[in-house]
């Protein structure tokens, strides 16, 4: 798979998360407008790049128990670790670990 299907893919994996947190009740409309200005691998970025331990967004998916939902989770997927550097890999692993979501292998 090239890299623009990848990163198609992974847009896709982020809308589909998305649209499940809208159905618990969760609309992060600052991701959305992120994600149509910037696109889907920009935007992780970005999210992840930020300085603060956890975002909002991070928070209201875990007081959902819905941490496999948050970018962090869908950067750290086997399929698309290739999208990002070993540093932004590690800041996701690490938000995650603190929240003790167990990472998926």
């Amino acid at each position: 798979m090239n890299k623009k299907e990848l990163e198609s893919n992974f847009e896709t994996g982020m809308l589909s998360d998305y649209k499940e947190a809208q159905k618990l009740g969760y609309n992060a409309t600052r991701f959305l407008n992120m994600f149509y200005e910037f696109g889907g691998v920009t935007t992780a970025k970005k999210l992840l790049a930020k300085e603060e331990f956890v975002q909002e967004g991070v928070v209201k998916l875990w007081e959902l128990g819905r941490l496999d939902l948050s970018i962090e989770a869908l950067v750290l997927k086997p399929e698309y670790k290739d999208l990002f550097s070993r540093t932004e890999l590690e800041i996701a692993k690490d938000r995650l670990n603190k929240l003790d979501y167990e990472i998926p292998e």
